[in-house]
């Protein structure tokens, strides 16, 4: 091999050399702003994921003067009803839990006034195609076979912090009954046999039969209440005329 072709081919090797190594900088490049875009996304969907594990509210459950018969509070032969239809995803079902539930049961119930009964009406999970709202009732009624569906109740709301089906899965509603110490596989069984799927359809089915369309609705002796802050107000005046 002559001299020249020796150099000619010592370039040759060197040019594919340098362009080789352009190439794999180029790739590295890329890969190094591709990690950056997405490194923000990962810790942000594992902070997200992390937050939501993490926000079962452990309630201590309350102290009920009034007859527990699963989800009727008070004396079945009390002189008024009051039917509460609700969703445990509905943030104004929240509202109406926390701010005038509690005074309504220690002011009528518990004084054997008012006969109270809670029912399931599905209303968000036909807004977002999910199932959240119809497991968490299934969950709370099993929770009621073994004596705890006002505590389980109390515990849907208080982890209620938005309407999100995130909030709402099979493992954060299975916790929520370990917390509440419930026998658990009585209660899985039930769960994840949907028990009280005909128990909350029927519930729904009696919601359309009254015209009802939104959650909460309250009804005293089957009169729907337009402004919540004259519920005692109504409740007395029921009363007032037996």
């Amino acid at each position: 091999m002559s001299k020249r072709q020796e150099i000619r081919q010592r370039r040759q090797r060197e040019r594919t050399r340098n362009r080789i190594l352009v190439i794999v900088l180029v790739a590295a490049g890329a890969l190094l702003i591709a990690f950056a875009f997405i490194k923000p996304l990962l810790f942000q969907t594992q902070a997200t994921a992390s937050a939501t594990q993490s926000l079962v509210i452990v309630i201590t459950p309350k102290a009920i003067v009034a007859k527990v018969n699963g989800v009727h509070l008070g004396d079945p032969n009390a002189l008024v009803k009051v039917d509460v239809y609700e969703d445990f995803r509905c943030s104004a079902c929240s509202n109406y839990t926390t701010n005038y539930e509690p005074q309504i049961i220690q002011t009528y119930v518990d004084t054997g006034k008012v006969y109270y009964t809670f029912h399931s009406f599905i209303v968000i999970d036909g807004n977002d195609g999910t199932d959240a709202s119809f497991r968490s009732a299934n969950a709370a009624l099993c929770a009621s076979e073994q004596g705890h569906f006002w505590d389980y109740h109390d515990t849907l709301y208080a982890n209620q912090v938005t309407e999100s089906a995130s909030l709402f899965t099979d493992e954060r509603l299975v916790t929520m009954a370990k917390n509440l110490n419930l026998d658990m596989t009585a209660f899985t069984q039930c769960y994840q046999a949907k028990k009280y799927a005909s128990d909350i359809n029927n519930d729904i089915s009696q919601a359309h039969t009254l015209n009802l369309t939104f959650t909460p609705s309250i009804l005293v002796d089957g009169t729907l209440v337009q402004n919540f802050d004259q519920l005692n107000t109504i409740i007395d005046a029921a009363l007032a005329g037996k």
